[in-house]
């Protein structure tokens, strides 16, 4: 990378420093609100070491030329870690006040920062209900900002209209688009995130939810990011309505912001109309099933299907909820789940995994190449998606995309479980080693009880780096490597 590259990413990367410190403040009132006064001095701290990443990365590179693709992808990279350890300041902060804190451990406070931006809501919190208010909000608040994307706020604050934020929005793994124009689809994507929160809030509170609760889980399962404020999570509250509306908005957040917008303009048949949603809706009902017939044997037919209707569809979202102790489950039914965090929800949506359109394409590709090979060399056969023809040419080219992204989402993954097997966990069931991975990989935040404050700092950070590597879908973190090598145009 050379030096004109570097102040391009050094400005960019302070651009996003302010908005940890936007959030910090936007925080104050929750701590007035609740009588914890002691937890504004993190909470100020916090905005002004935000403030100052930003004075010193933008303020002597703010003349540098424009962003291209290679930098917003490096941008999108470092500037996810700069935002994640701002993050964790409240919480590391705030240890020195708290008796038992889970994040007096920096690389605790860390991990929780990760585990929130990225959507993903593994936890070193192992009783969240004793955290303050104000901790509880934060680590919601971070989930539902990581959830539109910390890239996408900062296009909406600060950045300008022209390449620049085209770059940027696409380098946080965003391919589609509302409005030709970046910063128009950005602030329609803002309102519908905000729209689905407070029906979410509305939804949770009148099945049964407090208030608070209802807030901090409708911002969580928005994001599909699975942050709870209780240890049992969902399933502390034992209802089957709260279980349904969270179904309902987990599957929301995980569908794409063109089908909702489509939706509002053409009505519900949109949803039948998009093959991805067409999928994804199939795979929720596949996973359900196949889960219920797993637990037939340990419960009734009615638990059966309830609880694989709900953790399949947490799984396959990326949410992360939970109503059961999986660790329990049978080794087939973590499977089960595993395949549904490998897949994820749709592309363009707020969930993680390779995402459902590229498993689509790949099965789609799959009967395509058999086709070819039964048939003449000579004779064309497009590639149907959805109603769509694609000429051999594209389907190769997009053929070729969505296999290099999974071989390297797998590459990752298996990378992750040999990591923990071969450094940490020598004598682990392999099966629980490969749930966790994907768990944190895949964004979702469903944990075999392997997740937790006392686990070795190791294990923190093989597993934060599956988090970070997930959420920008490989390809940036692969750019900053590649730049970090001194490789040159």
């Amino acid at each position: 990378m050379g030096t004109k590259d570097l102040r391009i990413v050094l400005r960019d990367v302070g651009l996003l420093a302010p908005v940890v410190g936007v959030m910090a403040l936007l925080s104050f009132p929750v701590a007035i609100l609740f009588g914890e006064g002691q937890l504004l001095g993190s909470l100020g701290w916090t905005a002004v070491a935000s403030l100052g990443v930003w004075a010193v990365l933008y303020l002597p590179f703010r003349q540098s030329g424009e962003a291209r693709l290679k930098h917003g992808l490096t941008v999108a990279a470092v500037g996810w870690l700069v935002v994640a350890a701002l993050g964790s300041l409240p919480l590391l902060l705030s240890s020195a006040d708290l008796v038992g804190s889970p994040y007096a451990d920096p690389a605790s406070a860390l991990f929780e920062s990760v585990s929130g931006f990225t959507g993903t809501g593994l936890s070193m919190a192992q009783r969240p209900d004793l955290l303050p208010r104000t901790l509880q909000w934060w680590r919601s608040f971070m989930e539902w900002v990581g959830g539109i994307g910390v890239i996408v706020l900062m296009i909406t604050l600060i950045t300008g209209p022209g390449m620049t934020a085209a770059n940027l929005y696409f380098a946080e793994a965003r391919g589609e688009k509302i409005h030709p124009s970046v910063l128009s689809t950005v602030r329609t994507m803002w309102w519908i995130y905000l729209l689905y929160t407070f029906l979410a809030v509305a939804g949770l509170w009148g099945a049964g939810m407090p208030l608070w609760d209802a807030l901090n889980h409708a911002m969580t399962g928005v994001a599909t990011g699975g942050f709870s404020i209780w240890p049992e999570s969902i399933g502390r509250y034992n209802s089957v309505a709260i279980e349904l509306v969270m179904v309902v908005v987990m599957v929301a957040g995980a569908i794409s912001f063109v089908v909702h917008y489509h939706m509002f303009q053409h009505g519900p048949r949109t949803l039948t109309s998009d093959p991805q949603t067409r999928a994804l809706l199939g795979l929720v009902l596949g996973g359900t099933v196949l889960l219920a017939l797993g637990q037939l044997g340990r419960v009734s037919a009615a638990a059966a299907f309830r609880g694989g209707v709900f953790q399949f569809t947490s799984a396959l979202t990326c949410a992360g909820f939970q109503t059961s102790d999986l660790r329990s489950w049978s080794e087939a039914s973590k499977l089960i789940l595993v395949v549904g965090m490998v897949i994820g929800g749709a592309a363009g949506s707020t969930a993680g995994g390779i995402k459902v359109m590229r498993f689509l394409l790949l099965v789609r590709g799959a009967g395509w190449q058999l086709r070819r090979l039964a048939r003449s060399p000579d004779a064309l056969i497009p590639l149907r998606l959805g109603g769509q023809a694609l000429a051999e040419s594209a389907a190769f080219r997009r053929l070729g995309e969505a296999a290099v992204l999974a071989t390297l989402w797998l590459f990752f993954l298996l990378l992750g479980v040999l990591l923990l097997s071969w450094l940490v966990y020598p004598d682990a069931r392999l099966a629980d080693l490969l749930f966790e991975v994907a768990s944190a990989q895949g964004n979702v935040g469903l944990s075999v009880g392997i997740t937790r404050s006392t686990m070795p700092t190791a294990a923190k950070i093989i597993l934060a780096f599956n988090m970070w590597v997930g959420r920008l879908e490989i390809i940036p973190v692969l750019m900053l490597l590649r730049g970090l090598l001194f490789v040159r145009d």
